[in-house]
């Protein structure tokens, strides 16, 4: 399967598809010139490791090295609170990406709308649908995929890739990421 191809037979994105993130940099200068990103995380997130940890705690270095908000699902909150990691809202990923289409919405602090959304963890076929609403009802607001599979309706994503492709790639995010 070519790398821009999606993960899940027979999903047309459309003309428009993701760029992809083909190593770390990319991911780092994209977050890096955001005013105002967001995580949003969901519970697939508490099935892999990088390098041995669990892959939450390499979100939570780069959320706090990035100083991301970030929102959970219900599911997961108990896993961030387990680590002394607060999230910024326990929210259902279809709510937040609801209001990322709000152009009104200043956000969880109410201080101004975010322009970087960043997804991880979430389940493909929800990932996908709500890209697609984003890419369409959210021109302000760029997306980005942290998963293992190419979301082509996200603005920017990772390639289909092996566990140990996908790690490597987040562990480089983080590492590389400015102090």
């Amino acid at each position: 399967m070519p790398m821009t191809d999606a993960w899940q037979t027979a999903e047309i994105p459309g003309p428009k598809k993701a760029s992809l993130i083909l190593k770390p940099d990319i991911a780092d200068a994209l977050i890096s010139r955001a005013k105002r990103p967001i995580m949003i995380v969901g519970h697939g997130i508490v099935e892999y490791e990088v390098d041995g940890k669990p892959m939450i705690e390499c979100l939570i270095a780069l959320a706090r090295k990035a100083v991301i908000p970030v929102v959970v699902s219900a599911s997961t909150n108990r896993e961030f609170l387990s680590r002394e990691f607060e999230p910024a809202a326990i929210m259902s990923a279809v709510e937040i990406s609801s209001r990322l289409t709000d152009p009104e919405w200043k956000g969880l602090d109410g201080k101004e709308p975010y322009d970087l959304a960043i997804f991880v963890g979430l389940p493909y076929s929800m990932e996908w649908t709500i890209l697609s609403g984003l890419k369409h009802f959210a021109p302000n607001v760029k997306t980005m995929t942290f998963d293992c599979v190419y979301q082509p309706n996200a603005s920017w994503s990772f390639p289909n890739s092996t566990i140990k492709d996908w790690a490597a790639n987040l562990k480089g995010i983080v590492e590389n990421l400015e102090d």
